[in-house]
């Protein structure tokens, strides 16, 4: 793996964390439409999400390698006027969330894929592996992290968004 999608995760992640970290569980919980995710359900579903693909990587990892894996626009993901249907495996639960278990979740689903990656074999290149992502079909497992940090900003943006709905 090259260290632009490590940047990529970190980046992102700790953009995140920044973001929910300074809130009070009123606005954790602050729901300002009916059809509009909670930041809890919002980070709740990230969590979910990493669980995916960090198990989509894995397993993308022991399959063979490709040589003509084409590249898709996986920019879409952060047009945040295009809605996308959630698969329920990634739906949030309705439940409250502490920020502190939300933090432990985003925490270990993070410490899970980066195990994932540091043990994997070093000759290892990402870009010839693939797995299947529901929305883009084959999908490179290098484009699989940088998705994956796409998806976390287009949420950041949907809880800045929030978080400026009650200021």
């Amino acid at each position: 793996m090259n260290f632009i999608e490590y940047d990529l995760l970190f980046e992102s992640r700790n953009q995140l964390i920044e973001e929910v970290t300074v809130l009070d569980e009123k606005m954790l919980h602050h729901r300002p439409a009916p059809e509009v995710w909670t930041i809890a359900q919002i980070c709740h579903h990230l969590y979910l999400t990493e669980q995916v693909f960090t198990e989509a990587i894995a397993n993308g990892i022991q399959e063979r390698d490709f040589n003509n894996i084409i590249q898709k626009n996986i920019y879409l993901v952060t047009n945040r006027t295009k809605k996308f249907a959630t698969p329920d495996i990634i739906s949030p639960s309705k439940a409250p969330f502490q920020l502190s278990s939300l933090m432990d979740l985003l925490a270990e689903s993070r410490d899970r894929l980066l195990q994932v990656l540091y043990d994997m074999d070093s000759d290892i290149i990402l870009n010839r592996k693939k797995a299947k992502h529901p929305l883009f079909g084959d999908l490179s497992l290098d484009q699989w992290i940088e998705l994956l940090s796409l998806h976390e900003q287009r949420h950041i943006k949907q809880i800045q968004e929030i978080k400026s709905s009650v200021l």
